[in-house]
């Protein structure tokens, strides 16, 4: 009896914690695509036609559709964007649609946290709506399929495959400017920040004194109301010996930091100009 109620007692802890494991009957898939410097994202589920008439039965005609399966089909883009010549601000969008047989509406949705459509349809958050022609395809697609392609730095199709239809839209991407900035911030040289983190570094890990300076000097050349940069300077003056030096920079610090309103700044370059003088 002892031994039957072990068995018992074993197979329930055993049923409590089995799980079966199987295939979803939408799985999941995920796009990663850089399309010149802007990346773009797309989350989305793969139902199946299992022998089914899908547009015009399973997905009717003139309706709101998810766009795949399960959630929402969500899709990201890390840069201002525009969809078919329109614009679009960079972030996450539902990406619902209206199929039609001859045409769809494409739409981007600015809240992408819905399963499956939303309950309550709001206009103010569609962000975008495009019409795009439906084409039909020489073989058919079993799982619905979105693919990123026909790729160049500026721009990408996306495309939409299901049953023997396929719609696309065109995505174009800020390459040229977000590429050019960085060529006009390269071949200007370090900014004044970068001057003022090298000198901040040296100075705080010990380094060499005198580089430190002249980098907190090229800093505040290109930026003379940064209260903050004038204030490190003086401090290094002040670790070099420069006392007087390091006084006329505090001082230059007290009344940047006065027009600005920076107790703190003013606090501290007060205490230091006294430390300084021995006054």
């Amino acid at each position: 009896m002892k031994n039957l109620m072990l068995a018992v007692f074993a197979l329930c802890v055993f049923s409590a914690q089995a799980q079966i494991t199987a295939p979803q009957p939408s799985p999941a898939a995920k796009i990663e695509q850089m399309v010149g410097l802007t990346d773009v994202h797309i989350e989305y589920s793969r139902p199946a036609a299992n022998g089914r008439v899908v547009f015009g039965n399973l997905v009717p005609y003139g309706k709101v559709w998810r766009t795949g399966a399960n959630e929402n089909t969500k899709i990201t883009f890390t840069d201002d964007v525009q969809i078919d010549g329109k614009d679009l601000k960079k972030g996450t969008y539902a990406l619902y649609t209206i199929p039609n047989e001859t045409n769809w509406d494409i739409i981007f949705y600015n809240d992408a946290t819905n399963w499956g459509t939303p309950r309550a349809w709001d206009e103010s958050k569609v962000a975008l709506k495009t019409n795009v022609n439906a084409t039909k395809t020489v073989w058919d697609f079993e799982r619905f399929t979105i693919a990123v392609d026909d790729m160049t730095n500026d721009d990408a199709m996306v495309r939409m495959m299901w049953e023997n239809a396929m719609v696309s839209f065109k995505v174009t991407v800020p390459t040229d400017m977000k590429t050019m900035a960085s060529i006009d911030a390269t071949m200007s040289g370090p900014s004044a920040n970068d001057y003022f983190n090298a000198a901040s570094y040296y100075h705080e890990a010990g380094k060499d004194l005198n580089t430190a300076m002249g980098y907190a000097q090229k800093a505040v050349e290109m930026n003379p109301n940064a209260f903050w940069m004038f204030r490190r300077l003086s401090l290094i003056q002040a670790d070099l010996g420069m006392t007087s030096d390091a006084i006329s920079t505090a001082e230059t610090s007290l009344s940047l930091a006065k027009k600005a309103g920076n107790a703190d700044y003013v606090k501290m370059n007060e205490d230091s100009i006294k430390e300084w003088s021995g006054k």
